[in-house]
């Protein structure tokens, strides 16, 4: 086989593709770069050869340039945080909450730098266009969570703790990615379901709704489950206290 040949070989054929699959796969090799490199970091001509492609190709999808290619990488990945919450509304609570923060965690875990950087801010390509999705992500994060309470019109404590408890669980992500994803992702799901846990207990002795909805979720739950597990833990300490009540 002559070098030529050979050459032609070595490289891979340039595939015709629809105008909906090549903007997916420029958008998933952005989403690539984006998960492991800050913002800033990544360029076109990054994109570009992650792709296969040339850089006006990429010009032809994304005239804006990068930050159009940068706020549709973020909406992409904001649409995939959304489902992360999409869960039936069947079964104890705390099992639901576990299989949505399973996704969630697993979500950061594969988007380290960019999970960081999107949270974070100060990145060189952050607009009130991205802040505004990353806004979204939380409020559709709440709505979810929301809808799995037996309750038709969540009142301000309760609406109030949720979003509280997504808050907590951005930071507590972006700490365990600080200390080098350190305790393993099972350990931070599940201390994360106690804190949704206490937390609610704590709002539902201020807040009749929140009481209520706490007692409806309990009486879902099963002795080896995550309230049981979390009562059989507390108990012991909480008896310490008796000399308070």
């Amino acid at each position: 086989m002559s070098p030529a040949a050979t050459s032609r070989a070595a490289t891979p054929a340039y595939r015709r593709l629809s105008v909906e699959q090549r903007r997916s796969q420029l958008l998933d090799s952005a989403l690539t770069l984006f998960a492991h490199r800050a913002p800033e970091d990544v360029s076109l001509d990054d994109v570009a050869e992650a792709a296969g492609v040339s850089r006006p190709l990429v010009y032809r999808y994304f005239p804006g340039g990068k930050q159009q290619l940068y706020e549709a990488a973020l909406r992409t990945a904001a649409d995939a945080l959304e489902q992360c919450f999409d869960e039936p509304p069947h079964g104890p609570l705390t099992a639901r909450l576990s299989r949505a923060l399973t996704r969630y965690l697993a979500f950061v875990d594969e988007h380290d730098t960019g999970f960081s950087a999107l949270l974070q801010g100060g990145s060189v390509v952050s607009t009130s266009r991205t802040s505004a999705i990353v806004d979204e992500v939380r409020a559709v994060a709440a709505a979810r969570i929301l809808a799995h309470l037996p309750v038709t019109d969540p009142g301000p404590r309760l609406g109030l703790m949720v979003r509280t408890w997504i808050s907590a669980v951005e930071a507590a992500s972006l700490i365990w990615l600080d200390e080098e994803k350190r305790p393993p992702l099972d350990e931070l799901r599940d201390w994360l379901l106690d804190h949704f846990l206490a937390m609610t207990t704590a709002t539902a002795a201020s807040d009749p709704q929140t009481a209520e909805v706490l007692r409806a979720a309990l009486e879902m739950e099963t002795a080896d489950g995550v309230a049981g597990s979390l009562a059989r833990r507390v108990l012991p300490v909480v008896s310490d206290a008796a000399h308070l009540l």
